[in-house]
């Protein structure tokens, strides 16, 4: 019996320390530089690299894994929130309840090519921040 209840401690332990971790369906939209927007609400100054999140969802300074790299959630916004993008193309039910991340790039070409290269929908991991596996920027 005590060997059951040491198997539970340490399990209780060890979801601990992942749970700031999590991979969750996001609907990734993409913006950039030339739409007007310089600075994220969070006050920084955009950069590739960027990406806005809804903030109850992915709190700001939490780094997004994409295929290709990651990101760090700095900005927000009301389409971000609202879920806007999965609503209005989600086929399935899962894709209909997705989260939305807005990914920034520099330019309008960046953002169109990353576009056209990836899916509408992609299972992203998220590292929330203070976690100890702290993904490096490919």
């Amino acid at each position: 019996m005590k060997l059951f209840y040491t198997v539970i401690f340490f399990s209780s332990l060890a979801s601990a320390a992942f749970a700031r971790e999590e991979s969750i369906l996001a609907r990734v939209t993409t913006y950039w530089a030339g739409e007007g927007q310089k600075y994220a609400s969070t006050g920084q100054r955009l950069r590739s690299g960027h990406c806005a999140v809804d903030p109850k969802r992915i709190p700001c300074g939490s780094k997004v894994v994409f295929p290709d790299r990651a990101c760090t959630a700095v900005d927000t916004g009301p389409a971000v929130i609202s879920r806007k993008a999965a609503r209005l193309c989600g086929r399935t039910a899962s894709q209909l309840k997705a989260i939305v991340v807005d990914r920034f790039f520099e330019t309008k070409r960046e953002a169109m090519a990353w576009t056209s290269a990836h899916p509408h929908f992609m299972t992203l991991q998220i590292v929330r921040p203070g976690s100890h596996a702290e993904p490096s920027d490919l």
